[in-house]
């Protein structure tokens, strides 16, 4: 199976997360590449599709929340994420996906996986799957055994 995997990170939290996902995925046989949003490929040759962002203001990184990331030494900002790559994207139709997002935590913290999922279903994916992963602060690091459940979750994925 081919496996890309999307991901928009400014202080390596997602980043790692989607590494791990990767560690998963190829613990089952997967050939996996894992890539930045701004420099995504087109998916025609994936079988599966994972993209992964982290939580900004309750939902997907836009500009502005790039900027203030940037701002408090995240990696420098891109004037595109996976907001951008999804909405350029055409019908993703029958092509399995899954949604993941880093999240500070609490009920009320929002997900971007939550509206990554919801983008590719408008674009008529099967998304099979959907997961946050906690993050301690906006910075990190990640909570303990965060990666350890990323790579699980990839490897349930296959």
């Amino acid at each position: 199976m081919k496996a890309l995997i999307v991901v928009e990170s400014y202080f390596t939290n997602t980043e790692k997360i989607a590494e791990a996902i990767a560690t998963g995925l190829r613990s089952r046989g997967a050939e996996v590449d894992v890539v930045q949003a701004a420099s995504a490929p087109d998916v025609t040759t994936a079988e599966l599709l994972i993209v992964g962002a982290p939580t900004h203001n309750l939902g997907l990184p836009k500009a502005a929340s790039r900027r203030q990331a940037e701002a408090k030494g995240g990696r420098h900002s891109q004037e595109s994420g996976v907001a951008e790559w999804l909405d350029s994207r055409p019908q993703l139709k029958g092509r399995r996906a899954a949604a993941f997002a880093t999240v500070v935590g609490g009920a009320f913290s929002g997900s971007a996986a939550r509206a990554i999922r919801k983008k590719m279903r408008r674009r008529s994916a099967d998304v099979i799957a959907c997961e946050d992963f906690r993050v301690l602060g906006t910075e990190g690091p990640l909570a303990d055994g965060e990666l350890t459940r990323a790579e699980q979750w990839g490897a349930s994925l296959v």
